[in-house]
Order: structure tokens, then sequence, then C-alpha cells
């Protein structure tokens, strides 16, 4: 039984991810720990229940997903998955932090580039991988059919969708991307969003305001 733990980290109140199971293996997923508070937490997590960190997994490679990166790679020395399309993104990661006021290093780690259609697992727990641009160019989503879930990432929140005004955001790409791979799930799946509360794919079906 797959169980996830949400922390919630940095200037933009952004969601990290620690999913794992009953043999304590596990994925950390969009590290955007910030501060020396905010790594000790998420590292005494960890530690605490005995975690082997296996993958480390970006939904995109926007700042305030990825500025726990370089920490979680030097110390779990594990690859991170990530879309080729949102490399770029990730390499623009020090002009990000000029614009946000604070100096950014840029990230040096080892990277596994994913595609829609491909799985991951994780003790045979398969997950389907998304491909949703439209946030960014290689917004992934990532989901387990068994438990009805996904770590969406930026792509869809409770009662909103992620901002189409950033570097190759493309509103109508997005709406579609929704519409014909995440809509047409299980109504019960469970979303966990890169920021915000949880919810799922019946309740943003029927009251998310962007599909009206």
């Amino acid at each position: 039984m797959l169980q996830i733990q949400g922390f919630v980290f940095n200037f933009a109140s952004e969601n990290t991810y620690v999913l794992y199971n009953e043999n304590k293996n596990a994925w950390l997923i969009d590290p955007g720990n910030k501060s020396e508070q905010e790594t000790n937490a998420i590292d005494q997590f960890i530690k605490e229940k005995g975690l082997k960190i296996e993958k480390i997994l970006l939904t995109h490679a926007h700042i305030d997903h990825v500025l726990g990166l370089q920490w979680a790679f030097d110390t779990f020395k594990v690859p991170v998955y990530l879309h080729k399309e949102d490399q770029e993104v990730l390499d623009m990661l020090q002009a990000s932090g000029m614009r946000f006021g604070f100096p950014v290093e840029p990230v040096k780690v080892d990277t596994i580039y994913i595609n829609e259609g491909e799985e991951l697992e994780l003790d045979g727990e398969k997950f389907n991988i998304y491909h949703v641009p439209g946030h960014s160019p290689g917004s992934v989503v990532y989901h387990n059919e068994n438990q009805k879930f996904m770590i969406s990432g930026d792509v869809l929140f409770e009662g909103s969708i992620g901002r189409t005004d950033l570097y190759k955001g493309n509103y109508e790409q997005l709406i579609d991307g929704i519409k014909t791979k995440l809509f047409v799930l299980d109504p019960d799946t469970q979303v966990f969003s890169g920021h915000g509360n949880p919810t799922s794919i019946g309740f943003e079906k029927q009251y998310n305001p962007f599909f009206k």
C-alpha cells in the first residue's frame, strides 16, 4: 500500500511529496525545500521512517519545485526523472532566482528523461506518465491507476489550473491536455497538486470554473 506525505515549502507554498510503501522504498517528488528548517523537516521524516529514496521525480522544473533538487541529489545519489522539454527550464534556474531576488546555483544532477506512454514502478505499483504541457513545456503527471491517485504538479489544482503566462505557457494546450488525458480517468482519482489542497478528477470536472 502506497502512502504519500506532503510538505509545504518556500515562498510559493509549493507541495513537495514523499511517496513510500511498507518496504520503506520511496520516491521524492518536486523537492522545493529552500531553508535549513525546511530541509531538516523532510530529511528528518525520511530518516525517522527509515525510507530509501530510489528516485527523484519532477513534475516540471520551475524554480519553486526544484529549490531542494541539488540537496536531494547530493544526499540520496539517485537520478532525477523529468521530461526533456523541461530541461531548458531547469537550465534557466539561475535567471529565475535573479527574477525572484535571491541567488540560486545551477544544479548538476544525473537526469533520466521520461516520456508519455512510459511507466515507472515502485515495487510493482505502476505509474503512467502523461505529458500535459501548457504551464511549462515539459509538465508531466504521474498516475497510479491501482490506488486511484495522481501527482499533477501545476497542471491541475483544486478549482484552478496552472498559470499559462510563463515561459512557453499555452492556455489552450493546457486545457486540452487536462480534458483529453486527465478528465477521462476514474472520477474518484485523487489529485495531489503542486500547490494547495488535494482534490479529485470528479470534483474538478463538475466544479472547476475553467471547464464550464
